[in-house]
């Protein structure tokens, strides 16, 4: 199977997800993917709460801002319940209210606003001046220089197919190791069309940006995933600005202006591929170190 035809499947696999099953007025299943995974990814869950949101709300009212939290981790082996509390309907703004429930207690809420589309003053910050994504290698051809260090099952795994296209600016992390500043640029797209819905538009870009965001604010502390760290998103927020599509070539930019108190914070800012500023997004994620590497050994 050709590696474009893996990257549609994926993304089909994606708009599943999103597909929720309705139970009631206010009330929707959604499932996770059918991975060994520990916990269920915390973009799954806030694209399906907006999802679920949206589907109370008329369509000439696209979702302006959310606000969430994370309150337990998601179990991926059950379905998660999302119940929509319709706080307000007014003539300019309707807003939303969702809780995710599994085994009978929240693991995550959302507070989500929608409003007519209305004109005003404008103003918008410029796009950071990087390689455009036409420049900038494949997944798996960022990889290929690693394929002897990492070995060729690992580089598989990792170049396996996903429903979104990322292209960052420089090497991950990960890939080379050491301290660097708290920030980083990646070209994200779906690996396929999309439909002209732009409630689906906004829920990918929801999925998409809690992929890389918190790692942002680990950067100059050359933080790799070796076990030495629990990280976990706390809250997440999103303000939509400007009209965009997910499955055209989006800059993600993202920085991080602190890290204390086993928190770190980070804003990342989301521009069309003509460099119209089109989201902003704010986390603030867990960073905390393991005991053994904050406590000293009482082992004599």
């Amino acid at each position: 199977m050709s590696e474009e035809t893996d990257s549609t499947r994926a993304l089909d696999d994606l708009l599943v997800l999103l597909e929720l099953e309705r139970l009631e007025v206010n009330l929707f299943r959604g499932l996770s993917p059918d991975e060994d995974q520990q916990r269920v990814f915390g973009g799954q869950v806030a694209a399906q709460a907006l999802v679920a949101a949206g589907r109370t709300v008329e369509s000439d009212r696209p979702v302006h801002s959310l606000h969430s939290y994370f309150l337990r981790p998601g179990d991926p082996n059950v379905p998660i319940i999302y119940e929509v509390d319709r706080i307000r309907d007014g003539r300019s703004f309707t807003t939303r209210r969702v809780i995710a429930i599994q085994h009978g207690r929240v693991i995550f809420n959302l507070a989500a606003s929608f409003q007519i589309v209305e004109s005003g003053p404008d103003h918008a910050m410029e796009m950071p001046e990087v390689p455009g994504p036409e420049a900038l290698p494949t997944y798996r051809e960022r990889l290929q220089p690693y394929l002897g260090r990492l070995g060729a099952e690992m580089v598989a795994w990792l170049s396996r197919e996903r429903p979104i296209d990322s292209r960052p600016v420089e090497d991950p992390h990960w890939l080379e190791p050491g301290p660097r500043p708290p920030e980083q640029d990646v070209w994200i797209r779906t690996n396929g069309a999309l439909p002209d819905d732009p409630l689906l538009h906004a829920c990918i870009v929801a999925y998409a940006s809690d992929l890389s965001l918190l790692d942002t604010a680990t950067l100059p502390h050359a933080i790799g995933y070796d076990g030495h760290y629990q990280m976990a998103s706390l809250d997440h927020a999103m303000w939509f600005h400007r009209p965009f599509r997910a499955d055209e070539w989006l800059l993600y930019h993202q920085t991080s202006p602190s890290a204390h108190g086993a928190r770190g914070l980070a804003l990342g800012h989301v521009f069309t591929h003509d460099g119209t500023l089109a989201i902003t997004v704010m986390q603030e994620g867990l960073i905390r170190p393991m005991a053994s590497e904050v406590e000293p050994s009482r082992a004599s």
